[in-house]
């Protein structure tokens, strides 16, 4: 495959057919006497959240307006756009089943646009039985082609056909190409590199979102510097390996030279995700140690214990050395969470190779896992490795691996207990009203109350702002404290 940038040159045609959209829609909605709604619904990672925001911002300005159910996968709208994830086979299953439900609202209101994109779009298969079994989808295309959605939209609009646009070409456009429609006040997603060159044995990524390509420093750096002067608190740097950040660029900038350009703009908290154990260097773990607004958590998939496991699902690296990187985050992050993810069931994974994961488990101490019972991804690797582990196997050993990482959790947890930390607040808690939401600088979750002598000014939802946060009692994946003080009062 070839990596094309998409440069200014490219932006004619994109701006032409943002154009001619938003004269198709004005005349729709003058038709039907109201405002012509989309409903934009996403599956998968931040990276697709991320995309999602550009979506949005590109519908906008074809003069849509987002419904005000969106996000509600049973909500029809005039455009209803699905941004697709491949990485577990439940977002398939899920993605299938929900597209039945628009059958009828299509059918009612022929004028109904509906869009399938994402990684899923990727996977020939799916393609073809989106064409052959919702033939009433107007438009299917990949991730890898978001910047051109819009030309895709207009052909399908201006033909009446169904148009399925999947490439072969790893496309990487800037930020600053398209309009973004940020989501949260609290949090701006930017990408810094796209594609993944690893090749997990399980893994789909590389397949759906093609090779590793970065985005230009200097364009980073406009892009944080500009969010920073809007008043954005925290910001999460955003890639499939974001610490192999770099590789074909002639600047010779590499992640923690994006870390610490990131931190110097100003923000409150500056994240990332995701790591790779094999690309992760010293010194990003030492910026973490040394810079107060750069995150004190590390989300670093060990995925198995076991060496020969690990061999098998092609991650080139150890046990040891991940106990080396982990060794090091504990001594050079004071206060800081490990965080991992882990497969179970794996193919050929033996009793031995699990037992090696768990007493990793325990070595590593995680503060939190993102665990799964392995699920075959159709054109990976492992689709085709012989000895499958029986499913009741694999759940008795995924139920004692939760037993296990629940305990750590909670004492993750515990430890906070008492503590006064800085939290940036994502708002009103799923508690219910009068609780709050927020995270420390660890990405410890806690839900909070504020006292009634607690005077609250300007904008009294509170997203974005940040507090100090006294911590009275931990839960199995939270902490529950009470507002102290506003810091930005």
């Amino acid at each position: 495959m070839s990596i094309v940038r998409v440069t200014d040159a490219d932006s004619g045609e994109f701006t032409s057919a943002l154009k001619e959209l938003s004269i198709y829609f004005g005349r729709l909605s003058e038709k039907k006497g109201r405002d012509l709604t989309y409903n934009l619904l996403t599956y998968g990672c931040q990276l697709n959240e991320a995309d999602s925001e550009k979506l949005s911002g590109m519908m906008a300005s074809m003069g849509l307006v987002k419904a005000e159910d969106s996000g509600n996968e049973l909500a029809p709208a005039d455009v209803v756009v699905m941004n697709t994830c491949s990485v577990r086979e439940n977002a398939d299953k899920h993605l299938f089943g929900n597209l039945g439900v628009f059958k009828t609202a299509k059918k009612d209101d022929p004028d109904m646009i509906i869009a399938v994109c994402g990684c899923m779009m990727k996977v020939p298969a799916n393609v073809e039985k989106v064409r052959k079994s919702f033939p009433y989808v107007d438009l299917v295309f990949d991730s890898q082609q978001i910047h051109k959605f819009p030309e895709f939209l207009r052909e399908a609009v201006s033909t009446g056909k169904q148009v399925a646009r999947v490439g072969d070409i790893d496309y990487i456009a800037d930020d600053d190409f398209f309009p973004i429609d940020r989501q949260r006040k609290f949090r701006a997603l930017v990408p810094i590199m796209y594609g993944c060159d690893n090749f997990c044995g399980y893994c789909i990524v590389p397949y759906a979102r093609g090779r590793e390509r970065s985005r230009d420093f200097d364009k980073i750096k406009a892009e944080l510097e500009e969010l920073a002067a809007l008043g954005y608190k925290e910001v999460m740097l955003l890639g499939q390996n974001v610490n192999s950040y770099g590789k074909g660029n002639a600047d010779g900038k590499k992640f923690a030279d994006v870390l610490r350009m990131a931190s110097d703009c100003g923000f409150a908290h500056v994240r990332f995700m995701s790591s790779h154990p094999k690309d992760l260097s010293d010194e990003v773990i030492e910026l973490m140690g040394e810079r107060d607004n750069i995150e004190k958590h590390l989300h670093l998939a060990m995925q198995s214990g076991s060496d020969s496991c690990l061999k098998r699902m092609n991650r080139p690296y150890t046990i040891k050395d991940f106990y080396m990187i982990a060794d090091l985050f504990r001594e050079k992050v004071e206060g800081g969470s490990l965080t991992t993810d882990i497969i179970v069931g794996f193919p050929g994974e033996t009793d031995e190779e699990f037992e090696d994961t768990l007493k990793a488990v325990e070595y590593c101490k995680f503060d939190a896992a993102f665990t799964f019972q392995y699920s075959v991804r159709p054109g990976t690797a492992a689709e085709k490795l012989p000895d499958r582990v029986p499913q009741d196997v694999v759940t008795e050993r995924f139920g004692r691996l939760l037993e296990l990482q629940n305990a750590l959790a909670a004492e993750s947890n515990q430890k906070k207990v008492g503590q006064t930390c800085r939290v940036l607040i994502e708002g009103i808690s799923k508690q219910g009203e009068g609780t709050y939401t927020g995270r420390t600088i660890s990405n410890h979750l806690v839900n909070f109350t504020i006292p009634e002598d607690i005077t609250i000014c300007g904008d009294a939802s509170l997203e974005g702002r940040l507090a100090m946060v006294r911590i009275d009692r931990a839960r199995p994946y939270s902490v529950d404290g009470v507002m102290e003080s506003l810091i930005d009062e």
